[in-house]
C-alpha cells in the first residue's frame, strides 16, 4: 500500500514534537545562559530572520546579555558578545571550545573535517598546524613571495592605470589579484587548474555562509537525504578533487625529474607539504590532507584579504581627509622610488592604523568560526552543556562601547593614540581573526596581503565615484561568511605617479 503525502507530513509533526519535547525536558533542568523565548520545533531560528545574523545577534544580546543561549532547531548554541565572555571561551577555558562542532560544507569540501579550519582538535590537528605556523604561513615564508606580490600589485596597477578616467570595479579587479597571488604562492604557475579552482572554491564559500535544514535537525534522516546543498557541496568537492590530485601529480612528477639548476626555484606550498609527506611526520600526511591545507589557504586567504581591501578603499571614500592623510604619508615616503616597496611598508603608521580601523569595523569574519564545548563546564556562572555550539560575534565585541569611544565611525587615529592594542589575540576587545588555540595561522599571509595592494592604490591614484553617482556610497553589507559589501566598489582612477612599465 502506498504511502499518502498527509501521512508523511503527520509523521514528521509527530516526530518534530518528540524532538521538541526532548529538548525542552533537557534543557529545564539546567541553568542555562538567559535568551529570548523559544518556539516548538524551530526554537530561535525566527529572531534570525531578516537582518544579517551577526546584526540580529547583536540586537538580541543587548537585551538578553552577552552570554546568551539560542535553540537552532535541534541544535544548542551560546553567543558570546563581550571581551569578558569571549576571554572565558578562548582563553580560561580554551582547551574545552579547541574543537569545532560538524558543519557540512567543511565535512565534504575538508575531507571529513581533517583540514586546519575544521578539523577536530587533537594530535593530527596540532600537527597539520604546526607545519602551517612555522613552515607555510610562517613570516620567513610570507617574505619569500614579497618578490611575487609586488609583481602582482604592479600588473593591478598597470590596468588600472590604462583604465584612467573610466569607472573600474576596484572590487572584482582587487580579488582577483589577490587569488591570483595566492594560488600562485599555494599552487606554483598551474594557471589553468587555479582558474578552474576559482569558481568552485567561491561557489562552495557561499553554499556553507547559510542555513541547511539537515544540519538544523541532524536527527532526521529524511532532511539529510533530501538536502540539495548537500548534493551540489558533493558535486563540488569532486570536481575540486580532481583538479587538486591533478596538482599534487604533476608537482610530484616535477620533483623526481627535477635537477640541481633548478635548486633556487621559487617552492609553493604545494612543494612544501610534498616535502614533509616525504621526510615522514608523527602523522601521515596524506595526499587528501595537503589538497585540505590548500583549499582552506585558497579560501580564506583570497576571500578574507580582498574584501579588507575593498571595505578600506570605501571607508576613506567616505571619509576623504582619512584617505588624503594616508596618501600624502605613502606618497612621501615612495616619492623618490617611484614605487611602492614591500620592505618599507613597516614606516607607514598611519597605513597600518586603517588596515586596524577596517579589522575593528569589518572583521573578515563577523562570527568567528563555531567552537564546540567539550566537557560540560560553567562560564558567569550558567551551564555550558557538551557539544554545545559556541558562537563569539567579533563584530560586536568590535564595537563595544565599554572599550570603543565612537565605536560605528572610522576612526584609524585611535590605533594612532593607542599602539598597544593589536590583533594578535591577546586583546579581546579587538579579535577580528580570533584567539586562542584556534585563532587564524595566517595573519601575516593576509596583512600582507592587504597592506601593499592599500598602498599601491593610494600611491598611484587618486579616486573619485563616476559621474551621476550617488554622492553617498552605499556601505550595506551583504549575506556571507565575510559580510562583504553589498555592491560592488566601482570607482574612477586618475594618475599621480604612474605606475612602471
Amino acid at each position: 500500500m502506498d504511502i499518502q503525502f498527509p501521512s508523511l507530513v503527520s509523521l514528521f509533526l509527530f516526530f518534530s514534537t518528540l524532538i521538541f519535547f526532548k529538548f525542552k525536558s533537557k534543557n529545564s533542568t539546567r541553568n542555562l545562559p538567559p535568551g529570548p523565548w523559544k518556539l516548538p520545533l524551530i526554537g530561535n531560528l525566527h529572531n534570525l530572520m531578516g537582518a544579517l545574523p551577526h546584526r540580529a545577534l547583536h540586537q538580541l544580546a543587548l537585551k538578553h546579555g552577552p552570554l546568551m543561549h539560542l535553540q537552532l532547531g535541534e541544535l544548542s548554541a551560546v553567543i558570546v558578545s563581550s571581551p569578558e565572555t569571549a576571554k572565558e571561551v578562548m582563553k580560561t577555558h580554551d582547551l574545552n571550545f579547541a574543537s569545532r562542532p560538524p558543519i557540512l560544507a567543511a565535512e565534504i569540501m575538508g575531507y571529513g573535517c581533517t583540514n586546519i579550519t575544521f578539523g577536530p582538535y587533537g594530535d593530527h590537528w596540532r600537527q597539520l598546524r604546526k607545519i602551517c605556523t612555522l613552515e607555510l604561513l610562517s613570516v620567513k615564508r610570507v617574505k619569500s613571495f614579497r618578490a611575487l606580490r609586488e609583481q602582482v600589485c604592479s600588473d593591478l596597477a598597470r590596468w588600472i592605470a590604462s583604465m584612467e578616467g573610466t569607472a573600474v570595479n576596484l572590487t572584482e579587479k582587487v580579488y582577483a589579484s589577490t587569488y591570483a597571488f595566492t594560488a600562485t604562492a599555494a599552487l606554483g604557475k598551474m594557471r589553468k587548474e587555479r582558474e578552474d579552482l576559482l569558481p568552485l572554491i567561491k561557489e562552495s564559500i557561499g553554499l556553507g555562509a547559510g542555513f541547511d535544514i539537515a544540519e538544523l535537525y541532524p536527527s532526521i534522516t529524511l532532511f539529510r537525504m533530501m538536502s540539495r546543498v548537500r548534493r551540489r557541496l558533493s558535486e563540488l568537492h569532486e570536481e575540486a578533487d580532481k583538479i587538486f590530485q591533478k596538482i599534487i601529480d604533476d608537482h610530484k612528477v616535477a620533483d623526481s625529474v627535477k635537477n640541481g639548476d633548478e635548486s633556487d626555484k621559487q617552492e609553493d606550498l604545494v612543494d612544501v607539504l610534498l616535502k614533509f609527506q616525504d621526510d615522514g611526520l608523527d602523522i601521515s600526511l596524506t595526499d587528501n590532507n595537503i589538497k585540505t591545507v590548500i583549499l582552506d589557504v585558497l579560501a580564506a586567504g583570497s576571500e578574507t584579504s580582498s574584501t579588507t581591501v575593498d571595505w578600506a578603499m570605501a571607508e576613506m571614500l567616505k571619509n576623504p581627509g582619512i584617505m588624503k592623510r594616508a596618501q600624502d604619508e605613502v606618497r612621501h615616503l615612495f616619492d623618490e622610488k617611484g614605487h611602492v616597496d614591500e620592505s618599507l611598508i613597516h614606516e607607514l603608521p598611519y597605513l597600518k592604523s586603517v588596515v586596524k580601523e577596517t579589522l575593528r569595523m569589518h572583521p573578515p569574519l563577523p562570527l568567528l568560526l563555531p567552537r564546540k564545548c567539550g566537557d560540560t563546564c560553567q562560564i558567569n556562572g550558567y551551564e555550558i552543556a557538551e557539544n554545545t555550539k559556541i558562537i563569539v560575534n567579533a563584530w560586536a565585541i568590535n564595537r563595544d562601547p565599554k572599550y570603543w569611544k565612537d565605536g560605528e565611525c572610522f576612526q584609524p587615529q585611535r590605533f594612532i593614540d593607542d599602539e598597544v592594542v593589536d590583533y594578535k589575540g591577546s586583546h579581546f576587545e579587538y579579535i577580528p581573526f580570533g584567539a586562542g588555540r584556534r585563532q587564524c595561522p595566517g595573519i601575516s599571509f593576509g596583512i600582507a596581503n592587504v597592506e601593499l595592494p592599500l598602498a599601491m592604490l593610494l600611491y598611484h591614484f587618486d579616486w573619485s565615484l563616476p559621474a551621476g553617482e550617488k554622492t553617498t556610497l552605499d556601505m550595506e553589507e551583504g549575506w556571507g561568511v565575510t559580510a562583504a559589501r553589498i555592491q560592488d566598489l566601482c570607482v574612477v582612477p586618475l594618475i599621480i605617479t604612474r605606475p612602471l612599465p
